[in-house]
């Protein structure tokens, strides 16, 4: 495919440091990879991208800081793309998916473990456990639309449960209240979780794909369908986010780079494999397009367990298949 940029996108160049807002506390996966993206966008662009941590509220306090600061190219948002389309159905923001122009790279596959001197040794184990203990079982969260809510409610659907969720700010100090015993398990990205299993101190059970996960480092982390054929799965990709309507030389710029610097960048590609994510940086109707059954799967659980209030047809949001 022949690729082609107007003179603009050659011409526009920030004038300032560019701030890009993570909506997670520092040391988890969206802020782990979003650095990484900052410094190859310096490079590209000749100017800082400067990361901002700004948690709260399941990511739509940063997001929205993103939103309301000047349309200019000067401020962008970052995180996973199936809660930056979640928002406005959870009420929190009321910027739409196709207000923002999606810069994706990589996808984060969920992972349940549990410490590693947790008496569950299989996924199989953990299952019986939540079917059938009298007590819940507490996993810990990030929040409303993190990997490890969406995934809770996704085995939900196809089985009676009994769990609680710990919820913290960001799935960094999730995977360390798991690692310390004072929850019983994560579920959680593979990027937050992969020290801590190579060090020794989780046990991964499952992938929440349909599909192993090799993680370097550690073997093959089998896939929950193992178990469970018949769950939703599907990839959760992250990104940096631009209001779409920036100016037109702004989109442009953004473009050519993730077209000529991103989409084959080797030092993310090493990034991605020692993270235990899939790198895929894709851009514009191909990036709405390649997370939009994640985007589905996370907006109509949080409808139907109740969680938000708004109905995601109304925000263009199919019912997954």
């Amino acid at each position: 495919m022949t690729l082609s940029f107007s003179a603009s996108a050659q011409e526009w160049k920030p004038s300032e440091p560019v701030t890009v807002i993570v909506p997670w506390a520092a040391g988890g996966a969206t802020d782990t990879v979003t650095r990484v993206v900052a410094g190859e966008l310096s490079k590209a662009f000749g100017q800082n991208f400067v990361i901002l941590n700004q948690p709260g509220a399941s990511g739509s306090v940063g997001t929205r800081s993103a939103w309301e600061a000047p349309h200019d190219g000067l401020t962008l948002a970052a995180g996973a793309a199936a809660d930056l389309g979640a928002y406005p159905v959870l009420g929190m923001l009321d910027a739409k998916l196709s207000d923002w122009r999606l810069y994706l790279h990589v996808a984060n596959p969920g992972l349940i473990s549990v410490p590693v001197n947790s008496e569950w040794k299989d996924f199989g184990q953990l299952l019986e456990a939540l079917k059938t203990s009298g007590d819940p079982i507490t996993v810990s969260s990030g929040g409303l639309s993190s990997t490890t809510a969406i995934t809770m409610q996704a085995l939900e659907k196809v089985e009676k449960i009994n769990y609680r969720a710990i919820v913290y700010e960001g799935n960094n100090p999730a995977v360390i209240s798991t690692v310390s015993g004072e929850t019983q398990f994560t579920a959680t990205t593979a990027t937050d979780q992969v020290d801590m299993i190579r060090a020794g101190r989780l046990r991964p059970l499952a992938v929440i794909a349909d599909q192993p996960l090799e993680l370097e480092g550690f073997g093959t982390v089998p896939a929950i369908t193992d178990w469970l054929p018949s769950i939703k799965t599907a990839h959760n990709y992250f990104g940096v986010y631009v209001p779409a309507d920036a100016p037109k030389e702004v989109l442009d710029a953004m473009d050519k780079v993730w077209a000529e610097k991103i989409k084959d960048n080797e030092v993310l590609k090493k990034h991605a494999a020692e993270r235990g994510a899939l790198f895929n940086a894709t851009y514009g109707d191909e990036a709405v397009a390649i997370s939009a059954p994640y985007l589905s799967i996370n907006a109509w659980q949080q409808f139907e367990s109740g969680a938000a209030p708004n109905d995601p047809s109304q925000f263009g949001i199919p019912k997954p298949e």
